[in-house]
């Protein structure tokens, strides 16, 4: 069979697939799939997936957006609290699959769904009036964007935090380039390129969420704050140190990094991913062999772009690194890495991806230069 046939149908295939989960996406579900409601003088978000463990779809970004903007500038909203329904997850992330089969037939869902998506992150990085979301549960990248940005982050014993997207052929975005450099020493370099989970009160010590309070707490929490009168974010801070203060649980654990801080700072300080893997090599330890084989399965080419990513962060402004990691979205679209990092992680589940460049030595400064590269009128603008 010819190749040009072969792609018509190729093309064809993902388009018709595109158009069933789009139509899936669109449809008009018996349950809503956020629940956006006023209690008290306090706007409520649930995200309202939980079969799908809360993931971030395109709809639920255009139901959130107007609605954040329209409390924000409300007399009779005083804070906004949000979190996911069921008891798994908090959002898991973004609508992956979606966007993938969009970006094989180049459809727009692949550009709309970032843009937006990145338009809300930092909507919520510049509210006004308190913010406060419950990441009780699964909370990992686009998950982490509705949250970590936001002025209060309250953790749970059953919160599991990462940001994974390098082994998928992506970088860990929303916001990623702006909250990660700024965790303590190079901890935020280490999470973003080996893609490592943090469990319960840890993710309050390493700094992505800003308390931790049991999870049979979080509903009677939620209660005193809606309950609050006029509250100033001091108002809200106080609620939660006093339930902070409450859960004892897991207290006396150290936090799992902990013994090893001091090896992340010294061997991620490389200025290149060769020079962490080599310095993770030299240094022999079974942490540092664990590290190195965690990179070695990661895509090349991510990791290239994640450091630099990092790197160019550490001094940018919440917007200015938004419009970067919009840049690096759309050349991930353009690549092959991500196409594979999704088949192999999320629909085949071989969990054997075969990425191209396949070595770090393969995947070129110019390469890595040219995703951060001006999409003229096509840049994200906020």
């Amino acid at each position: 069979m010819p190749l040009t046939v072969l792609t018509s149908a190729y093309r064809l295939r993902s388009l018709c697939r595109l158009q069933r989960i789009q139509a899936h996406m669109m449809s008009s579900h018996a349950e809503p799939e956020v629940l956006l409601e006023k209690v008290g003088r306090a706007g409520v978000i649930t995200m309202n997936r939980p079969k799908v463990l809360n993931a971030l779809n395109l709809t639920m970004i255009r139901q959130i957006y107007p609605q954040l903007k329209k409390w924000e500038s409300d007399n009779e909203t005083d804070i906004v609290i949000i979190k996911g329904a069921g008891d798994k997850a908090f959002c898991a992330g973004g609508d992956i699959r979606a966007v993938t089969e969009a970006g094989k037939v180049g459809d727009s869902l692949a550009q709309d769904f970032f843009r937006e998506e990145y338009i809300l992150n930092n909507a919520i990085g510049s509210y006004r009036k308190p913010y406060i979301a419950l990441i009780d549960g699964i909370t990992m990248g686009g998950g982490v964007g509705l949250s970590v940005h936001g002025r209060f982050r309250v953790a749970t014993e059953k919160t599991l935090f990462a940001m994974p997207e390098t082994a998928i052929g992506l970088f860990p975005d929303v916001g990623g380039g702006y909250f990660l450099p700024r965790l303590q020493g190079k901890l935020g370099l280490f999470l973003a390129l080996t893609g490592f989970r943090l469990k319960g009160r840890d993710v309050q010590r390493a700094g992505v969420a800003t308390h931790f309070v049991e999870s049979k707490k979080i509903p009677d929490l939620q209660k005193e704050l809606v309950d609050l009168k006029s509250p100033s974010a001091e108002d809200v801070s106080r609620v939660l140190d006093s339930y902070q203060s409450q859960s004892s649980l897991d207290a006396e654990k150290p936090f799992i990094l902990k013994k090893h801080l001091s090896d992340i700072d010294r061997l991620f300080s490389a200025s290149s991913v060769e020079g962490i893997v080599k310095n993770l090599k030299t240094d022999g330890s079974e942490f540092a062999k664990k590290q190195t084989e965690t990179l070695s399965k990661m895509s090349p080419t991510s990791l290239k772009i994640t450091l630099k990513q990092l790197q160019a962060g550490a001094s940018l402004s919440l917007q200015d690194v938004l419009v970067m990691e919009y840049r690096l979205s759309q050349a991930c679209m353009r690549g092959y890495d991500f196409y594979e990092g999704v088949r192999a992680v999320l629909v085949d589940k071989d969990q054997n991806p075969k990425w191209n460049p396949s070595t770090l030595e393969e995947v070129s400064d110019q390469m890595v230069e040219q995703c951060f590269s001006s999409l003229g009128e096509k840049d994200l603008t906020l």
